[in-house]
Order: C-alpha cells, then sequence, then structure tokens
C-alpha cells in the first residue's frame, strides 16, 4: 500500500513538472518576435500619434510641417531606431483608441501617465514634467487668487473634452459648472470672453494664453497638481517598453533631453 502511493505521489509530481514545463514554454525570442519593436524595425518605419495643436511640443509651422519639443522627441527616436518617422495627426479623443487598435506604434502627445490610463495602455517613465495650471477672467474672476476659490456654485470652468483637467475638474471642483470643449482655443475664448470663470491646462500653455490676451485674463502659474508626460504604447510589450526606457535613460544621459528643453521652455519657464 506505500509502495502504491509513493508510486502515486511521484507521477502527481512528473505530471505536475510537466505541465509546468509547458506552461513556461515561452522564450526570450518567442518575446522578441511577436515584439512591436521587431515589427517597427523590419517595417522601417515608426508611426507617431500626436495632435499637432499644443504648442511648443507640437503644432505645424507656416509650411505644415510638424515641429515641436515632443516632434523632435520622435525624430530623435526614430534615428536612434535607425527607421524613419510617420506622424499621424488625429483629435486627441482618438489617440488611445488608435493605439490600441494597433494603428499608431506610440503616442508622443504630451500625455499625461495616469493610473486610470495605464489600465488600458503602457507609459514609460516621464520625458517632461508640468503641472495644471489656470487662467482667469479678469471679468468674470478678479477676486480669485486661490484655485480652491473656484470650487462654488455660479463658478463657471471651461476644460478640454478628455483631458487630465476634465477628470480633475470633475473630481476637485464639483460645485462648479464644467463646461466641455474640444478645442484648446475655444477654451481661452470662453475666458477671455467672460463667458466662464477659468480653464486649467499645462504650465506653458496658461502662460502663453495669459500673455496672447493679457487685458481680459490673468494666470495662477503655480501648478495644483503632477502631470508627468510619458511615451504611451500598447499594453503587454515589454521588449519595446524596454527599448523606449533605454532610449529615454540614454538621451537624459548625453544631455539631449536637457537641450530640446532649453530649446523649448527656457524663454518661457525661465530655466
Amino acid at each position: 500500500m506505500v509502495r502504491f502511493i509513493r508510486i502515486v505521489s511521484l507521477a502527481f509530481v512528473a505530471l505536475t513538472m510537466c505541465c509546468g514545463t509547458s506552461s513556461a514554454a515561452t522564450t526570450p525570442f518567442d518575446i522578441y518576435e511577436g515584439s512591436n519593436l521587431r515589427k517597427i524595425v523590419e517595417r522601417g518605419t515608426l508611426v507617431v500619434g500626436m495632435e499637432l495643436k499644443f504648442w511648443p511640443f507640437e503644432y505645424v509651422d507656416e509650411q505644415g510641417k510638424p515641429v515641436g519639443y515632443d516632434v523632435e522627441i520622435a525624430q530623435t527616436l526614430a534615428d536612434r531606431l535607425g527607421v524613419k518617422l510617420e506622424i499621424k495627426d488625429m483629435e486627441w479623443t482618438g489617440l488611445i483608441p488608435a493605439l490600441s487598435a494597433g494603428k499608431i506604434d506610440l503616442i508622443i502627445s504630451g500625455i499625461t501617465g495616469t493610473l486610470e490610463r495605464a489600465k488600458s495602455i503602457t507609459f514609460t517613465s516621464p520625458y517632461f514634467t508640468t503641472g495644471l495650471c489656470t487662467l482667469l477672467s479678469v471679468k468674470k474672476a478678479a477676486d480669485v487668487t486661490d484655485v480652491e476659490q473656484l470650487n462654488a456654485p455660479g463658478r463657471v470652468l471651461a476644460v478640454k473634452t478628455g483631458t487630465t483637467a476634465d477628470l480633475v475638474a470633475s473630481k476637485r471642483f464639483p460645485k462648479a459648472t464644467i463646461n466641455r470643449y474640444k478645442e484648446e482655443t475655444a477654451c481661452v475664448q470662453e475666458v477671455a470672453a467672460g463667458r466662464a470663470d477659468a480653464f486649467f491646462y499645462d504650465q506653458i500653455s496658461i502662460a502663453k494664453h495669459q500673455k496672447q490676451n493679457a487685458e481680459t485674463t490673468k494666470a495662477l502659474l503655480t501648478p495644483f497638481t503632477y502631470e508627468p508626460y510619458c511615451i504611451a504604447l500598447q499594453k503587454g510589450d515589454f521588449d519595446w517598453w524596454q527599448w523606449l526606457e533605454m532610449y529615454l535613460a540614454t538621451i537624459r544621459a548625453d544631455g539631449t533631453l536637457e537641450t530640446l528643453r532649453a530649446k523649448y521652455f527656457k524663454d518661457i519657464l525661465g530655466k
């Protein structure tokens, strides 16, 4: 009887080991073969999604050519990868669906890495950090000196649909009326015209809009959130993610990232 039990036990162990071997059969080569990294290198083209309306990160010059901080990040990435760069310009709300569907390889478009977004897409470490700031209407919000004063009945907030400002406004300012617009410029116009008390956006954009509307707006330029801009890629592609992390580490170490930051933001931020 004892011998029979031992035989059964050995058979069970052997079966378990076989099952374990079968379930762990994926090799590093298999991971590479299925990676977007390999596909992009073989294709010879990197397809990056952007909304070319976010100065100075990504916009078009007088000749209609894509330019800006994010454009140079993407071009440097393609150069280091040894492939050509193709930029697909699309509406902001279409970027994540396009990435998930495999229509683009990456999003490099001032997209903030958040825990909620990270449930459906993967982010690299940040290549730029900023925070939400506030553009205020001189006509409607002259008394506001702190962003928390905007959480009150009668206050009207303008936000761009699908941005982190949209999410933050709903959570932090539930007493205010929130109006959503597809275009950043529409939000600014609402504030400048005195139809909205405030518009929330990144620090650089708010500083620019205030200068362009100096007589009708004022700005609170101390960020009230943390906004890490990251490169976004499809879920589950460790090989591609690891290469992108190495790319970011390299351009931080060799001074490329700091050079680009100074080129686009020194005059705005003074640093």
